[in-house]
């Protein structure tokens, strides 16, 4: 099911490519603009305001990881990269720059619209009523989808927030990695450990105050992860 008021950025440099991907976005109404270039990527970005962005890599004027790093200067917008690469340490420092998730070309379009309405899902508020969590580093407010830590709100992407979430909803109890993977990325996700070992570390950094020895977000190795109040 389409959202029609879903703005998205594709940013990809082969022509056939990005009009297949335009074609068929538009077609369950999705509002796209399409770019060729990082530069024009960060230029349309600030100016429509995507709630959403699709990258390729390998783009003729700069390498899309700098995009990346570009748009998570400023915002928390979802980014899902298109990539011939498909080496773990290409997909890891994709997702460690910014990312939300890695898909690899060639890629089926059932597979892309599928992984792009669970990046816009993780983008969507709660319920009203739900409660704040609070530790002696930082506060969650589910409700408003909003973390304090020293009294200034701390940014999270989607994808960050979901993963904290699901930790948060249930304090004390191991979550296992697989069900964690399902979770936040979806059921076919259920090996890619490198997602939990990268957005972990991202969130610590953001929240624990020792990020080396963190007292809320705990792995437990080869088994899974706890949050603890």
């Amino acid at each position: 099911m389409s959202n029609p008021k879903v703005r998205l950025l594709v940013v990809e440099d082969d022509p056939q490519l990005a009009r297949a991907l335009a074609i068929n976005l538009r077609a369950r109404e999705y509002d796209v603009d399409v770019v060729a270039e990082g530069r024009a990527a960060l230029d349309v970005a600030a100016r429509r305001h995507p709630q959403l962005v699709v990258l390729d890599l390998g783009l003729p004027d700069m390498d899309g990881v700098d995009v990346i790093r570009g748009l998570r200067g400023w915002t928390q917008v979802p980014i899902l990269v298109l990539s011939a690469r498909q080496s773990s340490t290409e997909k890891v420092t994709a997702l460690d720059a910014g990312a939300d998730d890695y898909v690899t070309k060639p890629f089926g379009m059932d597979e892309l619209l599928a992984r792009l309405r669970a990046a816009v899902r993780r983008g969507q508020p709660g319920p009203d009523g739900e409660p704040v969590v609070t530790t002696e580093a930082f506060t969650v407010d589910l409700a408003a989808k909003r973390v304090i830590r020293d009294g200034k709100e701390v940014r999270l992407t989607p994808t960050e927030w979901h993963l904290l979430e699901t930790l948060v909803r249930s304090p004390d109890r191991l979550i296992g990695q697989r069900q964690l993977l399902q979770e936040v990325w979806g059921p076919e996700y259920a090996t890619e450990t490198n997602y939990l070992r990268v957005f972990m570390a991202q969130l610590r950094r953001k929240l624990e105050r020792q990020p080396a020895a963190p007292r809320h977000l705990i792995t437990e190795p080869g088994r899974g992860y706890r949050f603890v109040p």
